[in-house]
């Protein structure tokens, strides 16, 4: 068992019988990539409820990567600034002045509070930026608003994951909670979307799960005329829904696609308003909810789920 820099062998745990959530040892020393946004990150019993759970996923034997956002505090230190809040395409125009304010709030305040809820479990949460030891390095994302280019600033799109920083806390028991701040090779640093660079990590940690918290129950069928969840897609489902989403989800469900379709066993978007969402949206195969799997692969009868083992 991975510890944390003790000698003591831990028993894994099993989840909480009270929440009636089977353990599957399937999962046991697989990588689950989260990311923590949306209404859980600023209501205090959510966000010491997550903190609770991310720690017992690494009880119970899985290894979690936590992404964290944090939309709203930025939103609001710009306000207090005077600085302009304006989003394009889903993601924030992100100018110097405003850059300045997204690294501070991130790493300064967002990934401090949240380390500091997870170490009230025990000594595992690291916190660090897509920044430390070149982790994600990112070029400026492109964008486009009923069809034509907008300049959105230093927004990145990430282009390259180097995981070893992440793997060697990973073998140590810890809990890397990551800010989406990334590197340019041009020198500049850039805001990335929560969502996708979650997405990013997943691929290349090669995770088993993706599990992305938000503020509503799952991908509406037909938003805004029905609140009709869709429980489970394939990727080939979402690809061809994804031109016609809101812009709030767009850049979640893309990051979601991004994930299966590069190799992470299945994606899915839960309601982080509902306490223990993280844990149910590993555990339970059909939860709340939308999962995204692979598409079958040819000559099989279903979606291509990894095996387990593999």
């Amino acid at each position: 068992m991975r510890g944390a820099g003790t000698t003591r062998t831990e028993a894994p745990a099993a989840i909480p019988d009270s929440r009636g959530l089977p353990w599957r040892e399937e999962l046991r020393g697989r990588t689950v990539v989260v990311k923590f946004g949306g209404n859980a990150m600023v209501d205090p019993a959510l966000h010491r409820t997550f903190a609770q759970d991310v720690v017992e996923l690494r009880h119970a034997g899985l290894r979690p990567v936590v992404v964290h956002g944090g939309g709203p505090q930025i939103s609001a230190l710009l306000d207090r600034l005077g600085l302009e809040v304006r989003f394009e395409a889903g993601l924030r125009v992100t100018t110097p002045e405003t850059m300045d304010v997204v690294r501070m709030v991130l790493t300064g305040q967002v990934q401090r509070q949240l380390v500091e809820a997870v170490n009230a479990h025990g000594p595992f949460a690291v916190g660090l930026s897509g920044e430390d030891a070149h982790t994600m390095t990112a070029v400026r994302r492109p964008a486009r608003v009923d069809g034509r280019p907008v300049d959105i600033g230093q927004v990145g799109e990430v282009v390259a994951v180097d995981t070893a920083l992440l793997d060697a806390l990973l073998e140590q028991g810890r809990i890397p909670v990551v800010s989406p701040v990334a590197r340019g090779e041009d020198g500049q640093v850039y805001n990335v979307n929560a969502d996708l660079a979650a997405s990013a990590l997943a691929t290349a940690l090669g995770a088993e799960h993706l599990v992305v918290l938000t503020d509503v129950e799952g991908l509406y069928a037909n938003w805004p005329h029905s609140t009709e969840v869709i429980a489970r897609m394939t990727a080939a489902e979402l690809d061809a829904l994804l031109p016609g989403l809101a812009s709030g989800m767009l850049p979640k469900m893309e990051g979601c696609l991004r994930a299966v379709r590069a190799g992470v066993g299945r994606a899915r978007v839960v309601d982080g308003r509902v306490p223990h969402a993280l844990l149910r949206g590993v555990f339970t195969e059909d939860g709340p909810g939308t999962t995204v799997v692979p598409d079958a692969r040819p000559g099989s009868d279903g979606p291509g789920e990894k095996e387990d083992g593999a």
